[in-house]
């Protein structure tokens, strides 16, 4: 990315989305956004994209072993999840009452 300007997105954390691009692909599953990585233009997503780690033992994890757990994807593959239409929605930014407000495209419900 740009280091001239900050980039903005309209992901956040907690929010829920669904993947519409990749292997873990379904557009009918809203699944929950853990962290965003705007510099890097990335998102984790709960359940999305589970790597194997393999890990030594340590203070914290005595055993080590084979670990699993869940690695970012570019943000251009999730999609905001619209209760209201059950479906993933594009988004613009609106201002109400002097704060930006998300809504969806299509049916109008804000996000």
């Amino acid at each position: 990315m740009s280091k001239r300007f900050k980039p903005k997105f309209n992901v956040k954390k907690g929010d829920s989305v669904v993947i519409i691009a990749g292997d873990d692909k379904d557009v009918k599953k809203p699944r929950k956004v853990l962290e965003v990585f705007p510099d890097e233009a990335r998102v984790l997503v709960e359940g999305a994209n589970i790597i194997t780690r393999h890990t030594k033992p340590s203070a914290q994890n005595t055993k080590g072993g084979l670990v699993k757990k869940e690695a970012s994807i570019h943000i251009s593959n999730v999609k905001l999840w619209d209760a209201k239409g059950s479906e993933g929605a594009k988004v613009k930014r609106t201002r109400e009452n002097g704060k930006l407000i998300r809504v969806s495209k299509k049916s109008g419900a804000t996000i």
